[in-house]
């Protein structure tokens, strides 16, 4: 049995509905899907298809391509460790590898205790203080394993 519930459905359809008027409304739409339940659900994927006059394979392949979709719910809190040319300078893969160990999970998984979803992005705009990391939406530069470690405890306490 489904955990979706007739009030998730008429927000999808509302999303939809908002969307469908634009030209290439299923990105805008997965996003706002998104942004209402912090991940697309399967049980969104078939309306919106429908909606779309789109196969489920269209719209899945869409979600599983782009790493920014989640096709599950995320935990508390989501922790965005950049990868990009800048942060990789200065050495993200110590605080990558930092965030994995602390966390008990690697990208795209949750802490054994639901608290965090850890993701991989390619730039979050804060170069200039690279190694940078965003909690929610709380970005953090010159994030050090040590720095990361106070961050982590402090957001663990919300």
């Amino acid at each position: 049995m489904s955990a979706f519930t007739a009030q998730s459905f008429q927000a999808v359809d509302g999303i939809i509905a908002r969307h469908a008027g634009l030209q290439g409304p299923l990105l805008p739409i997965l996003h706002a899907v998104q942004d209402e339940f912090g991940y697309v659900p399967a049980d969104a994927v078939p309306r919106i298809a429908e909606a779309l006059h789109l196969s489920r394979a269209e719209v899945h392949g869409v979600i599983s391509f782009y790493h920014f979709f989640r096709q599950h719910a995320p935990g508390k809190h989501v922790v965005q460790v950049c990868r990009a040319e800048a942060c990789q300078a200065m050495n993200c893969e110590a605080t990558e590898a930092c965030a994995k160990q602390r966390l008990s999970a690697d990208y795209h998984g949750t802490s054994p205790d639901g608290q965090f979803t850890l993701e991989a992005v390619y730039c979050l705009g804060n170069c200039a203080a690279a190694p940078s990391v965003m909690v929610d939406d709380k970005l953090y530069g010159r994030v050090t394993p040590e720095r990361l470690d106070k961050i982590l405890a402090d957001w663990s306490k919300r």
